[in-house]
């Protein structure tokens, strides 16, 4: 395994961060986003920069295609919806819990076996629905109980601790910090635990960047290839039916798309063009308008931009502003 050293503190304090987003209401700008972006070539050269994208970051759930590689290392055998839903961060909508169901049925696992804290789905129109039908937080309906799943189905299969899953030092989750190192290219600089409870391997925006671009450039066959042809393929397992990743995979032939909570947010193009971005307060409302204006930068400006990017601001019940990006 590669050292994980500590990577160098950013030299750039959050406040000389370059401002990102705009919030403006009634055509007054009353707020900022900063934040750091990078935008690399289809050479994985560095074409764009902005803020410093060379900082460690936690990348959140935009880890989640390295964790779905590192199950398939470890022998697990999935595909098709099963590994999209191993690299999800799900909406909890039917669809997505009937199959995590299924997917621990098939190792004779339940619900009862997962380490997720209880949650209610991610998808708000989801979660209203969820409440009025009188259910309560659960582990399976928590957004990473697919990733969970395919975790613990990749124990049983080895023979590993199904218990102890979670700790850094697990079997799996020292192969998981392999693949994260191997496919961004760099150490991992820190080692926290992520909302679901599994670790969580801090990188670089140029990093991540790099490790979503190998996901779509390695040879077919290979873990990595088969995890981001499987989200590709399937994109409304890894999101929901109205979440921009789904979106932007469906609508761009051959994008890999992958956000992280705290506002990151990771694509790779076909080609081998890739970005990686962070808004440092962690305001997701600034992930569409910047992640469209980012797609615009590598030349995509198909219809579904725009819809990514529409973010209005509402007064009186309508409209009356927008965050915008502002690079």
């Amino acid at each position: 395994m590669t050292s994980s050293a500590a990577a160098a503190p950013s030299v750039i304090s959050p406040e000389s961060l370059p401002v990102l987003a705009e919030v403006v209401r009634s055509g007054f700008v009353e707020g900022r986003h900063r934040g750091s972006l990078v935008v690399l070539a289809a050479d994985g050269s560095v074409e764009k920069a902005l803020g410093d994208p060379t900082a460690p970051v936690f990348p959140r759930s935009s880890n989640k295609p390295m964790q779905a590689a590192a199950v398939l290392r470890a022998g697990l055998d999935l595909s098709g919806e099963r590994l999209a839903l191993a690299a999800a961060s799900h909406s909890g909508e039917g669809f997505h819990l009937e199959l995590v169901t299924a997917m621990l049925a098939e190792h004779g696992l339940t619900p009862g076996d997962l380490q997720t804290p209880p949650d209610l789905p991610l998808d708000p129109a989801e979660a209203e629905t969820y409440l009025a039908a009188g259910r309560v937080r659960e582990r399976i309906t928590m957004n990473c109980s697919g990733k969970h799943a395919a975790m613990l189905a990749a124990c049983g299969v080895n023979g590993w601790d199904r218990a102890s899953y979670l700790d850094p030092a697990h079997p799996l989750q020292q192969l998981v910090h392999q693949v994260v190192e191997e496919a961004a290219g760099e150490p991992v600089s820190a080692v926290g635990t992520d909302g679901c409870g599994a670790p969580l391997m801090a990188i670089s925006l140029v990093g991540l960047a790099r490790a979503f671009r190998a996901f779509v450039t390695a040879d077919p066959g290979t873990a990595e290839r088969r995890v981001g042809d499987a989200m590709r393929a399937h994109p409304e397992y890894v999101a929901g039916t109205r979440r921009p990743d789904t979106w932007l995979m469906r609508e761009v032939p051959g994008a890999l798309s992958k956000m992280g909570a705290e506002a990151v947010q990771a694509v790779a193009l076909a080609d081998g063009r890739a970005l990686a971005f962070k808004i440092d307060d962690g305001a997701t409302r600034a992930l569409g308008p910047v992640l469209a204006r980012s797609l615009r930068l590598l030349g995509i400006d198909a219809p579904v931009v725009s819809r990514i990017g529409h973010a209005p601001l509402l007064g009186g019940g309508g409209e009356v502003g927008e965050i915008r990006a502002a690079f």
